[in-house]
């Protein structure tokens, strides 16, 4: 890192920070803290609400995913668009009409306060635990580039973002992530042409893709029902359609970004934005990895992309093993470099055997390569149990650093950094405002006379409070497999059981509180119990059910409890006609 990336890293996050303390300062109601004023339009609605899914994992993971596994990882997004239609059509007006702050106001107004609670706390835990990732993720990074400990980097991070968020509450989230958007974008942008840029000159962006597709890493569309397939085309449609109902629709994180819009079309318009948006969103960034893993088919890479992992390995007993497996995987790089200029040649001459034959060998030299990385990884694992093997985060991280010119890598840098920003602050948001509200305000001062300013004062407190929190759980995280995936793991499990309490309050009117509140404790019981016995022992994606179908699964479990214990409370209670007296 030169002083010119220094300086942009630090004037992009110095602006944003001090941009949105300065627009933001002086709320002083519940209404302009937590909705902020319902004067967001429609652009600031969409940009908001893609700015807090698009985290920096997002931009961290997700090309390390296409590197490792190909473009099939954008199928997980190809139930969003259905989801933001279903959301404005049925979602978005009963919120409105109600005036609600939160989504769980509503399901006490639908069922009792108990079911607002349990639902509240379920959120609480699963959006406690994704704002410690959404900390953890840009840590890695600076910790590469400065070697400073995740302790120290977590602390900092989180301690910037909570700053902002406690001083502005919505409208801070808000403002800050439309100039957030801007530079997420302007950096990949930058980094796909540059990636373009270093590959030979005889490869032009067509004949990359095919190369990419040569390797099977554009083979974006697989319509097979093999569930233990974690991304298929009916994964993605199914329990992807159901991840996204709930989080977009019960999430508070999101629910209060577009209940901060000026009416209920600019809320509607918003997420239409997000829904026609998303998607090639996702595909440009998943392309960007695609490029990366051609970028590395012609320049050397490293065996193990986590350079902690190399340096564990390399200072244990089993440095000289990993070694050997260095000098191969070097070999290696040079007969995938000669493989492709094969096959390029091949291409141009328009060969068909040929082509097939140098199409066949990059596989074999592929596979090869897969199978070194792998034991490189069982060396790492004997080397030092406790270091992350899995090096799919690093990925693009390796590329910005050693490839990327003065000045681009603290874009890249403020990049990712303002979409952790971005994603926390939305997420810190929402804890602050559901504690204050569905928990403390709902539970221990409900019937009294405090002012508005106290209840500001309250939210602000307690999004402090679960800062502090989230950057404790950012120091205890790992890797896990790949951190945009245990995002998404861990919204899966949540995530059914709280849609259906919700399509239930819609749709099912002659289901009560009790039944509902049964049914979704009995069901979180069973989600977890089929997490952790066809999911969580298996890894490599070899899980006997993709996480995805954990939302639908969740979903028609708390329905079809529910809809159970009252039919069967209703035959218990029925009260005896004249017939049966007789």
């Amino acid at each position: 890192m030169e002083v010119l990336d220094w300086s942009i890293l630090i004037g992009t996050l110095a602006f944003i920070v001090g941009y949105g303390v300065w627009k933001t300062k002086g709320s002083k109601n519940v209404n302009e803290y937590v909705l902020g004023g319902n004067e967001a339009n429609w652009t600031t609605v969409g940009l908001s609400v893609m700015a807090t899914q698009a985290s920096a994992i997002t931009f961290l993971s997700t090309p390390g995913q296409a590197f490792h596994d190909g473009m099939g990882f954008v199928q997980f997004y190809f139930g969003l668009p259905i989801a933001m239609v279903i959301i404005c059509i049925v979602f978005i007006p009963i919120y409105y009409k109600l005036k609600v702050y939160t989504a769980y106001e509503f399901l006490e107004n639908r069922f009792d306060v108990k079911t607002r609670t349990l639902a509240a706390i379920l959120f609480l835990i699963q959006r406690g635990l994704a704002a410690g990732i959404t900390i953890y993720a840009p840590s890695i990074i600076l910790s590469a580039v400065l070697g400073w400990d995740l302790f120290t980097l977590n602390i900092i991070i989180g301690t910037i973002v909570t700053i902002y968020t406690v001083s502005g509450g919505t409208k801070a989230v808000n403002v800050t992530q439309k100039q957030q958007m801007f530079i997420i974008m302007l950096g990949m942008f930058v980094a796909f042409f540059f990636i373009l840029g270093y590959l030979p000159s005889d490869i032009t962006f067509s004949k990359a893709l095919k190369i990419a597709g040569a390797s099977g890493k554009l083979d974006i569309l697989d319509f097979s029902f093999d569930t233990s397939t974690r991304y298929t085309f009916w994964s993605g449609i199914t329990g992807g359609l159901f991840l996204f109902l709930a989080y977009f629709g019960t999430d508070q994180s999101q629910v209060q970004r577009y209940l901060s819009g000026k009416s209920v079309r600019e809320s509607q318009l918003g997420l239409i934005f997000n829904g026609i948006f998303k998607i090639p969103m996702q595909f440009f960034i998943l392309l960007v990895g695609v490029l990366v893993f051609v970028f590395y088919q012609y320049n050397p890479s490293p065996l193990n992309f986590n350079p902690a992992a190399t340096s564990a390995v390399l200072e244990s007993s089993y440095a000289d093993d990993y070694k050997l497996l260095q000098q191969e995987h070097e070999e290696l790089a040079m007969e995938k470099k000669m493989a492709q200029d094969k096959f390029s040649a091949a291409l141009d001459i328009k060969e068909y055997d040929a082509t097939v034959d140098a199409k066949q060998n990059i596989i074999a030299i592929n596979a090869k390569d897969k199978r070194n990385r792998e034991a490189a990884k069982t060396l790492i694992s004997k080397a030092d149990n406790e270091t992350e093997t899995n090096d799919k985060d690093y990925v693009f991280i390796h590329f910005i650093l050693n490839y990327l010119p003065k000045g681009l890598i603290g874009l890249l840098l403020a990049v990712i950094l303002s979409a952790a920003m971005s994603s926390t602050a939305s997420e810190l948001n929402a804890l602050g405002t559901i504690t204050s509200l569905d928990i403390f305000k709902r539970h221990t001062d409900k019937n009294s006379e405090k002012s508005q300013e106290y209840y500001v004062s309250v939210a602000k407190w307690f999004t402090l409070a679960w800062g502090i929190v989230a950057i404790g759980i950012a120091c205890v995280t790992n890797l896990f497999d790949n951190l945009i995936q245990l995002v998404n793991i861990i919204g899966s499990i949540f995530y059914g059981n709280v849609l259906g309490i919700f399509l239930l309050a819609f749709f099912v009117k002659f289901v009560k509180g009790n039944a509902v509140f049964i049914a979704a404790i009995v069901t979180q019981l069973l989600i977890f119990l089929i997490y952790y016995s066809f999911i969580y022992v298996f890894e490599d994606g070899e899980e006997k059910i993709s996480y995805l179908l954990l939302n639908l699964i969740g979903c028609v479990l708390v329905m079809a409890i529910a809809v159970f214990f009252q039919l069967f409370d209703n035959m218990l209670n029925k009260p005896l006609n004249n017939s049966e007296v007789d």
